[in-house]
């Protein structure tokens, strides 16, 4: 049995040996399958990342159109503001014209009923000149009638006819 022993001995070597061999090559296919999955699921994030980088250039582009759009908005409604600010002051502006001519109203409102009793005492003063005349037998120096002068209307110039020269075109 000496003689096989060495040979087992060297048998279960080699036999160790290969199992290990097989167990570090499946060790081996395993990481390498691992690697491969994590590669995959890099390239699929590498890929992830590239699409959320291009939505993101995309997000930059239209928040700063946005932005862009907002202050133009800002300037618009600044305007708004001052052009708003100018219709109240003419608005005030306009109630203080329409009070000024109210008070101008008023103002020949009373002129007018104060020429109207003027012209009611005028007529009193007269009628009773008229007939403090009569009580004493005075002749009257006017009568109550009053003569108007006719108005003379303006004379239109004649247009003069002027003779058509040769050659001239007569309209009529």
């Amino acid at each position: 049995m000496a003689p096989s022993v060495p040979r087992t001995r060297a048998a279960a070597a080699l036999r160790m040996k290969q199992i290990s061999l097989d167990n570090q090559g499946r060790t081996i296919r395993l990481l390498r399958a691992q690697l491969a999955t994590e590669r995959r699921g890099l390239t699929t994030m590498k890929k992830e990342l590239e699409d959320t980088q291009v939505a993101l250039e995309a997000s930059h582009k239209v928040i700063a159109e946005m932005t862009e759009i907002g202050l133009s908005m800002s300037k618009k409604i600044e305007r708004m503001k001052v052009k708003k600010q100018k219709v109240r002051a003419n608005h005030e502006e306009c109630h203080k014209f329409q009070a000024h001519i109210h008070a101008a109203e008023d103002s020949m409102q009373a002129q007018n009923l104060l020429i109207e009793a003027l012209v009611d005492e005028k007529d009193s003063l007269l009628q009773t000149i008229h007939g403090l005349q009569e009580a004493n037998n005075v002749p009257a120096p006017f009568d109550g009638d009053w003569e108007e002068e006719p108005e003379e209307e303006p004379e239109e110039d004649e247009i003069e006819d002027i003779p058509l020269g040769e050659g001239e075109i007569d309209d009529e």
